[in-house]
């Protein structure tokens, strides 16, 4: 099989190409950016152009599509429309005319926005931003595509929850960063506790779902446990060798407001700051999924304790000072 990663280029698609190169898989990655780990089978194409793409695309394909605009702070907002949406719809276009009968898409539990607890994959479909909406909107996009010959095509939709690992600079490395330079402060009182997916098993995941047989396939991607904010505080705190103990506490409405006061100086400034009024009411919400990943036999290679432990070891006690990283939310 020939395997194309559109995005491949990114955080969780290197990874994926690690994976399937020691798996001895034929693939290449698709991204406007050349891959620093496999230059030498990237195509460069950017998924908003259909010409791009199919100029890079084999027939018959397995298409694996990473790539998305993703960040809280995109300018302009029409760029997660550009890339999500008519990114999707150039992808089904170059799969119709290609022959290619088998697409696994990364979506996001954003989909969902602030979800009930343990919201599975038939969750009510509520997204408050721009993100979640067009992941969703791109979701319909690759089911048409698939219902268009049912019985021959093949589309997984996997939704991660936050994503995190080594090299990785998003939410989760900011949050282990600021413990590991006692920056690190509680909004609110810590007990509402958060779903995690580590890179590492999510390729592991994608490459699992290579097998999928025809129909449509959803699955929330999570690895458990869902540790309380307090808890997974204290434990990275520990492994850093630090007091378990948080110093400081401030109650949510503070952190709201702080979080309001940096959004007003970002407008004025045009400067992006690490605090934000989302993040803060992302930070202190409750993000716990369900998922039927665990009915389909895919056993994950690394345990969410060991995962952090990795993550902390990787970044805070060991020197990789020349590697590569990626900086998402």
């Amino acid at each position: 099989m020939n395997i194309s990663i559109i995005g491949g280029s990114g955080f969780i698609g290197t990874r994926l190409a690690s994976r399937l190169s020691d798996g001895n898989y034929s693939f290449n990655i698709i991204d406007k950016v050349i891959s620093q780990s496999f230059p030498t089978l990237t195509r460069r194409a950017d998924v908003r152009s259909l010409d791009d793409l199919n100029g890079v695309i084999s027939d018959s394909s397995i298409l694996i599509n990473l790539a998305a605009e993703h960040r809280d702070d995109v300018s302009p907002l029409s760029l997660y429309d550009d890339v999500n949406v008519q990114g999707a719809i150039n992808i089904c276009a170059v799969a119709n005319s290609k022959n290619i009968t088998k697409i696994i898409f990364t979506s996001s539990v954003a989909v969902y926005g602030f979800a009930p607890l343990n919201t599975g994959e038939d969750g009510e479909i509520s997204p408050f931003n721009d993100y979640g909406r067009t992941k969703y909107e791109a979701e319909v996009i690759f089911r048409k595509w698939q219902i268009e010959d049912f019985a021959n095509r093949t589309l997984v939709i996997i939704r991660p929850t936050v994503v995190f690992g080594e090299k990785n600079r998003g939410n989760v490395y900011n949050l282990l960063s600021q413990m590991c330079k006692k920056q690190f402060v509680m909004v609110g009182n810590g007990e509402n506790r958060k779903s995690m997916a580590y890179v590492e098993n999510i390729a592991a995941f994608i490459e699992y779902s290579l097998r999928a047989n025809p129909g449509v396939h959803t699955y929330n991607y999570v690895d458990k446990p869902d540790f309380t904010m307090n808890n997974l505080v204290s434990h990275v705190q520990n492994l850093l060798g630090k007091s378990p103990n948080t110093n400081i506490r401030i109650p949510y409405f503070l952190g709201i407001v702080i979080g309001k006061c940096f959004d007003m100086a970002s407008t004025i400034f045009n400067i992006k700051f690490v605090i934000s009024g989302i993040r803060v009411k992302k930070f202190c919400s409750n993000s716990v999924y369900a998922t039927n990943v665990d009915n389909t036999g895919f056993i994950r290679p690394v345990t969410l304790l060991d995962a952090i432990g990795n993550t902390v070891k990787y970044e805070f006690l060991e020197r990789h000072s020349s590697d590569q990283i990626f900086f998402s939310e």
